[in-house]
């Protein structure tokens, strides 16, 4: 892993308080009725994505995630502006407008989807990860998931396989606390995920998911153990949302002053004051990456806006490879 140092901080700003914006901007956008839906915001676990970013080699590994996966392609290096474009549901979108928000997709980029169905992306992260190493590549392959799907059973197959084979994968277990509504003391007898897979031999443990420095270095760590052909580990990155579960969420499960307690330690103000402390930069100077900021976003709100609308064949085109339509009825 690369060292961190002021480069790195200023890199970790800029992007975070991007995708920051870049959300509560479609939260914005979503009350128009301009994003249809439903809208799962990552606010406040940024510093996950930055420090897996740092740790990770974005021209050959992999991602795959949930439904709440707007800022990891942008992570991963995809147009911001088509991936807001995307939850427009327009034709210049990631998947042209037909996925919209819990399905951003790159093949490019190497990142495999936001997945709708709780855990169902696990078992499909480490079968990426099987077909690295059975082409013999040393990508890793990055596998996120929330706490409320490591319930699913496919979890528990899937980490047995995984480090059956030794797969070049790293699980991630976003632990926000909540599994939509559902605290994570109420769902097990147990409250620390990552000893699930002291089950399976895995090497595992937790991780500080609000710091993003912490992150990089665990990240790195399992990383080169996959890259070493030593197989999968499981980690849990304890974070935190500030949003609700999705933007329906009337949040009753937990109080005003919970969410206050923690944005105490909100990653970006973490690393805006590591910034300042040891004059990385000064104040006026990140003024202005707020400004830029800000004017990015603007510049992905108005390409959403103004791009058109997919045309109905598209929707066909997408979905069948036969251009005759073979399973489509014409006699109505």
């Amino acid at each position: 892993m690369e060292k961190v140092t002021r480069e790195t901080y200023l890199n970790w700003y800029e992007n975070m308080m991007f995708w920051r914006k870049f959300e509560d901007k479609l939260a914005s956008v979503y009350i128009q009725q301009k994003v249809r839906g439903f809208l799962h915001l990552y606010n406040g676990q940024e510093a996950i994505l930055a420090g897996s970013l740092h740790a990770m080699d974005l021209t050959k590994d992999r991602m795959i995630t949930a439904y709440r996966n707007h800022v990891q392609p942008i992570g991963m290096g995809v147009d911001p502006k088509r991936v807001m474009a995307e939850l427009f549901g327009k034709a210049t979108g990631t998947s042209n407008g037909l996925g919209g928000s819990m399905h951003i997709f790159s093949k490019e980029h190497r990142f495999h989807g936001g997945h709708g169905i709780v855990g169902g992306q696990i078992p499909l992260g480490a079968g990426m990860a099987f077909g690295d190493k059975y082409h013999g590549s040393d990508a890793v392959t990055l596998c996120f998931m929330g706490d409320g799907a490591v319930r699913q059973g496919s979890l528990h197959e899937t980490l047995n396989l995984a480090m059956l084979w030794k797969l070049p994968v790293v699980f991630v277990v976003e632990n926000n606390g909540y599994a939509m509504g559902t605290s994570v003391e109420r769902t097990a007898n147990h409250t620390d995920i990552w000893k699930l897979g002291l089950g399976y031999e895995m090497p595992c443990g937790p991780i500080d998911g609000m710091n993003p420095v912490a992150v990089a270095e665990g990240i790195d760590e399992a990383i080169q153990r996959a890259r070493r052909g030593e197989g999968p580990t499981f980690l849990e990155a304890k974070t935190y949302r500030y949003r609700g579960h999705s933007m329906s969420d009337a949040q009753h499960y937990r109080t005003k002053e919970e969410v206050e307690e923690y944005r105490k330690i909100d990653p970006i103000t973490q690393v805006k004051e590591i910034i300042l402390k040891e004059e990385y930069a000064s104040e006026d100077e990140l003024a202005e990456i707020d400004a830029r900021v800000k004017a990015g976003v603007k510049e992905c709100e108005e390409f959403a806006e103004s791009s058109p609308f997919p045309e109905k064949n598209v929707m066909y085109d997408s979905v069948y490879e036969q251009k005759d339509y073979p399973f489509i009825s014409h006699k109505l």
